[in-house]
């Protein structure tokens, strides 16, 4: 079984009635159980909800101490390429989208790990287009290889690939994936996704699941919020992070929450997704999923990350460049999107401990490193 038939479940028409017919009682009753159903983290993520934010952030901060701590893992990504054949209207890769194209040699992706490196991150998250072509699995295993010796966790957020494909990256040092579903509206995703590998909803929705048997540590997943009602695509997400959570106990699931950003391309998201309704999201998916990693990234204004830290947060990104090479090579380029947080990782880790946090650059060591 695969989580795609769940997912179907919630239609978004019901789902419409289902969040307008939570009452306060319903709201009251999720917030005092232990443990939270589907249908408490759809109570929390209703209008209803609204007037008990302050509650929910105690029950969420307190859950987040009690399993994370005062920490906050950081990482940064590392754009290899974007060259991609996908024309999803949303992206400033669409393969429409008139920007220079390029793809990062091996000394290239070894001056980039060296810049990266150097600020102390430990943690690294590469990027591509949708191009196997260019951006092939054997290209991406050679990357891994050279980044593999300054980085001792490499996680990928690249093309939907198979169970083997996937395992054939671990081999290699890849210990993480991220994949966002983008929407989970089936109707709406062709829309979104008019031509291109990435048009295939099941396999992208099912991708997650092969990472996870293929044996990857970590597998993050989410939906880019704006494209459809930012409620449905929450509530989806957090069943599927608990599904695959329920099922593959020995991977960590995290979820991440970005909202849509500038871009290249002139595409206006569905719906406008408020500070107020992003930290409802967020609440009421730590209390459902209390051990869940919460990943906020700098498309996320500096004030607004900072304010949120004690609300579930566990993950952030800091140094960040979407620019293919952008850590090491400056010029005239194109990121994937526009970033609203440019602080440097001494600047994130100054902020952090102003704040009484921990700033994490290493949480494990791979197989036969020495502690």
């Amino acid at each position: 079984m695969s989580f795609y038939p769940i997912c179907a479940e919630y239609n978004d028409a019901p789902l419409a009635e289902q969040f307008g017919s939570v009452t306060e009682h319903d709201v009251r009753r999720a917030l005092n159980k232990t443990t939270a159903s589907h249908e408490d983290f759809l109570a929390l993520l209703s209008p209803a909800a609204i007037p008990f934010l302050e509650e929910m952030a105690a029950k969420a901060s307190r859950l987040t101490m009690q399993h994370f701590g005062r920490t906050i893992q950081l990482f940064t990504p590392l754009y290899l390429a974007n060259f991609c054949t996908n024309r999803c209207v949303y992206c400033g890769f669409n393969t429409k989208n008139s920007i220079p194209r390029s793809q990062l040699e091996p000394e290239q992706v070894e001056e980039e790990a060296k810049a990266i490196a150097a600020t102390g991150l430990k943690h690294l998250l590469i990027l591509t287009g949708d191009a196997r072509a260019k951006s092939s699995p054997e290209y991406i295993k050679n990357c891994v290889r050279l980044l593999s010796k300054y980085f001792p966790s490499v996680s990928i957020e690249i093309y939907a690939m198979t169970e083997e494909e996937y395992a054939g990256l671990v081999k290699v040092g890849v210990d993480g994936m991220t994949m966002f579903q983008e929407t989970y509206n089936e109707e709406l995703y062709p829309e979104l996704h008019p031509a291109g590998p990435k048009n295939d909803y099941r396999f992208r929705l099912d991708a997650p699941e092969r990472a996870c048997k293929a044996g990857m540590r970590v597998v993050n997943i989410g939906a880019l919020l704006g494209l459809d009602d930012w409620r449905h695509d929450a509530l989806k997400t957090g069943i599927h992070a608990a599904y695959l959570q329920n099922k593959y106990p020995e991977v960590d699931i995290a979820v991440s929450l970005p909202r849509m950003r500038t871009h290249a391309g002139n595409f206006e998201p569905r719906s406008i997704v408020t500070d107020t309704d992003l930290v409802q999201n967020m609440l009421a998916l730590r209390i459902f999923l209390p051990r869940c990693g919460i990943t906020i990234s700098t498309r996320e204004a500096p004030s607004f990350r900072e304010n949120i830290l004690p609300l579930g947060v566990t993950r952030m990104s800091a140094g960040v460049s979407t620019e293919v090479g952008g850590h090491s090579q400056k010029g005239e380029k194109v990121g994937q999107f526009d970033i609203s947080d440019e602080r440097s990782v001494d600047e994130m880790c100054k902020v952090l401990r102003d704040h009484g946090y921990q700033p994490v650059f290493k949480d494990w060591h791979p197989l036969g490193e020495a502690s």
